[in-house]
């Protein structure tokens, strides 16, 4: 009788990770990061691009223009099959009718259409019972019937509060893959919380930080021609200029109660949006929009800024989120100042907040004073919240030997 205890694989072979975001939004999120990390432990990841959750809406030239270049990705996609974006990593765009959940006719057809296209891919490289990492719920039907390992859910916002979701379908299509998952990884309490309701095994697991790339801002170098004329000190926002994520009032009220100080938003505007307080905000000489500006040179960006700021709205959609820029601007060696965020309850390390824009301008005023933190602060306070430990991590709960 062979007395050998049968090991668990080190990692999965395969996996199939649907996002809600497209590979190359610019702009990466988990969706990319936890898939660049399985690629990198050496699984090879399908990686299927955004079904398309809201409406689009008639009168936007951005969301028509998504779906023109979602239409000439898909078609590629049909035509040549997912094609290999990075090493390991594949990628499909299916070729659906967006938002096609909200209609039983809709839904049928893009189930077979997701379908056929996932089956098609996973039989050309070879995937056997692929790992599905899900970052919604509307893939339930789509693998049904297929032979799969386990299902890990990660839940990273609350989509169902984001404006032009149908937040009921959501809802009720979230409480059957929660059902369905064999464990759930949520990235703030709250959501963890909603997600118990439903499945015992949900786990809060926060967000973490490419702390490499973000600790160049820490090496000696110069800062960018666009900001370096900028006088300091330098406060800085990055991201998607959301008005439904940032409260552009604060950030209004707080630029006019300091003038002395430069504040610096990097990012564009929300598609669809067009909001009079940006603009408000923009006519002010202390306040200066530098735009998009590539993931690749954010640390240098970074590298010439003083404090780190994370102006949300406290909102059904940002009171469940833990914004990766936490420990982005922690790794760059910026203090943070915070709204009052949930996830500011159980990460206050190198963190100060305030909810009014006097108590935020006063929270400014004590980092300003403790000045950018060094490589060795930066270490103790980032800890193992990396992409490559956070994925160890996951797939180590579900079975998979470290």
């Amino acid at each position: 009788m062979n007395s050998m205890v049968e090991q668990p694989p080190v990692i999965p072979q395969s996996c199939v990770l649907f996002a809600t975001a497209d590979w190359d939004e610019p702009y990466w999120t988990n969706k990319q990061h936890c898939a660049q990390s399985l690629a990198e432990l050496g699984t090879r990841v399908l990686y299927v691009e955004s079904v398309g959750l809201r409406s689009p809406k008639a009168g936007s030239a951005k969301d028509w223009g998504r779906l023109s270049n979602r239409l000439r990705k898909g078609l590629l996609s049909l035509l040549l099959g997912a094609r290999e974006r990075s090493p390991g990593i594949f990628v499909l765009s299916p070729l659906l009718i967006p938002a096609g959940h909200r209609h039983p006719a809709t839904r049928a057809l893009n189930r077979w259409l997701l379908r056929a296209a996932i089956a098609r891919s996973t039989w050309q490289r070879d995937f056997s019972r692929p790992l599905i990492w899900t970052y919604h719920p509307f893939m339930l039907d789509v693998i049904d019937g297929m032979e799969t390992g386990p299902v890990l859910y990660h839940c990273v916002d609350d989509l169902a509060a984001v404006p032009g979701v149908d937040a009921a379908t959501f809802r009720a299509a979230e409480a059957r893959l929660l059902q369905h998952a064999n464990v759930v990884f949520a990235t703030a309490p709250a959501l963890a919380e909603h997600c118990k309701k439903h499945n015992p095994n949900s786990h809060f697991l926060p967000n973490v930080v490419d702390a490499e790339h973000f600790g160049k801002a820490l090496e000696p170098g110069p800062v960018p021609a666009d900001l370096a004329h900028i006088p300091e000190p330098r406060l800085c926002y990055h991201g998607v200029l959301s008005d439904f994520k940032i409260d552009f009032q604060l950030l209004l009220d707080a630029a006019r109660l300091k003038p002395e100080w430069s504040w610096v938003l990097i990012g564009e505007e929300r598609e669809g949006q067009s909001s009079s307080r940006l603009a408000e905000l923009a006519k002010l000489p202390n306040v200066h929009f530098l735009g998009y500006k590539p993931y690749s040179v954010l640390p240098d960006y970074l590298r010439g800024m003083r404090v780190g700021l994370l102006p949300s709205l406290i909102n059904d959609y940002t009171r469940g989120m833990f914004p990766m820029k936490y420990f982005e601007y922690i790794a760059a060696g910026l203090p943070v100042v915070s709204t009052p965020l949930d996830f500011t309850r159980t990460h206050n390390a190198g963190l100060e907040s305030g909810a009014t824009p006097e108590n935020f301008v006063a929270a400014i005023h004590r980092q300003l004073g403790s000045g950018r933190f060094s490589m060795f602060q930066v270490s103790e306070l980032v800890g193992s919240n990396t992409w490559q430990g956070r994925t160890i991590k996951m797939l180590s709960d579900l079975g998979y030997a470290e």
